[in-house]
């Protein structure tokens, strides 16, 4: 059976001043999860928020919280994510030296284990964890600036991904995220992704409702 599409606007951009606000506006708009990215301006260029900022999402708001950890030494700081709400850790399989133990570590805190790979990052670094995760997400550009362009190239990579899980029977969402809007949206999904960050496409447009219904009906058009 196939797995729902999930639309997961990313807050990196959002109005930072309106945070709370901002999720309300696209909760109501029908987003399904909200996607958190912390950065720490060592694994990528650039800083972002933590655990307290996290914390008060979740008490502003009712979907669930997507954190995705492009941090370096992620193991530091899961226990820290999880008791502060995240309902899915993403941890980077190039930012730990001990991502099997990271990955178990997510569970053990409570959340969902999930893992991500740089463009340049191949499959293969993540074949023999793929047992422990609910999630993998393909970062389709390189991480750490938002309203990039879509890289056509993960498209393969994210085929390529569909079919491992197939066939070690997997119950695993592939995940997308840089540059999805209309048009690539589709691409991603016809490759076989189902979980969608989505950024400037839904924080950007004065009508966030619009935005996530013209994503969805784009989805919809898709043969699966």
């Amino acid at each position: 059976m196939a797995r729902p599409y999930l639309i997961a606007p990313s807050i990196l951009s959002a109005d930072m001043a309106a945070l709370g606000s901002e999720i309300e506006r696209v909760t109501r708009a029908g987003a399904d999860w909200i996607h958190v990215d912390v950065m720490d301006g060592r694994f990528v260029p650039n800083l972002t928020i933590g655990v307290p900022v996290v914390a008060a999402l979740k008490r502003r708001g009712g979907l669930p919280l997507d954190v995705h950890l492009m941090i370096a030494e992620p193991e530091r700081y899961v226990a820290d994510f999880a008791r502060a709400g995240a309902a899915w850790l993403t941890v980077h399989a190039e930012a730990t030296l001990h991502l099997h133990r990271t990955l178990e570590a997510i569970r053990e805190a409570g959340a969902r284990p999930g893992v991500a790979l740089n463009p340049a990052t191949p499959l293969s670094a993540i074949e023999h964890v793929l047992g422990l995760v609910e999630l993998v997400l393909v970062m389709t550009v390189e991480p750490g600036f938002g309203g990039q362009a879509f890289i056509p190239a993960m498209l393969p990579k994210i085929s390529r991904l569909a079919e491992l899980l197939r066939e070690r029977q997997l119950d695993v969402d592939i995940q997308v995220d840089g540059g999805i809007k209309g048009g690539t949206v589709g691409q991603a999904a016809r490759a076989g992704a189902n979980v969608f960050v989505a950024g400037t496409s839904v924080f950007g447009p004065p009508d966030a409702a619009v935005a996530i219904r013209a994503l969805r009906a784009e989805l919809e058009s898709v043969d699966r």
